[in-house]
């Protein structure tokens, strides 16, 4: 099988496994422990653990960025109305917070320098 091919279903893969984490997180992101926001506080962690985990496993700053895009798609697709008029995300602190968390998050960790290769060439 050609490599483009592999490539291509491997950040397709990614997207969908930062859609679901990104789906789980935003449903979760509002979840408070009386001042803590618990389920912003974990939902953090959790979406920044598969990017990172994603990053390391591949090897390759692109399938980082198909799961951060996926995250992000579903984080917009239900911040809107849906069909019932219900809205996940509503436009409130928290919810402005979160959007900014997990952008953040996937531009940290795909611009994150490749530390593999210093190692290599000090190895020289």
């Amino acid at each position: 099988m050609p490599t483009w091919i592999i490539r291509t279903l491997s950040w397709l893969a990614a997207g969908l496994v930062g859609a679901v984490f990104g789906v789980a997180a935003t449903i979760a992101h509002s979840a408070t422990w009386g001042p803590i926001p618990v389920g912003m506080i974990l939902g953090t962690i959790a979406c920044a653990g598969i990017l990172v985990a994603i990053r390391a496993l591949t090897g390759d700053r692109w399938s980082a960025l198909a799961a951060g895009i996926g995250m992000l798609l579903l984080l917009m697709v239900i911040s809107g109305r849906g069909p019932g008029g219900s809205v996940v995300v509503p436009d409130t602190l928290y919810g402005r917070i979160w959007g900014y968390i997990v952008a953040g998050v996937v531009m940290l960790v795909v611009a994150w320098p490749d530390l593999s290769r210093l190692r290599a060439r000090d190895e020289k």
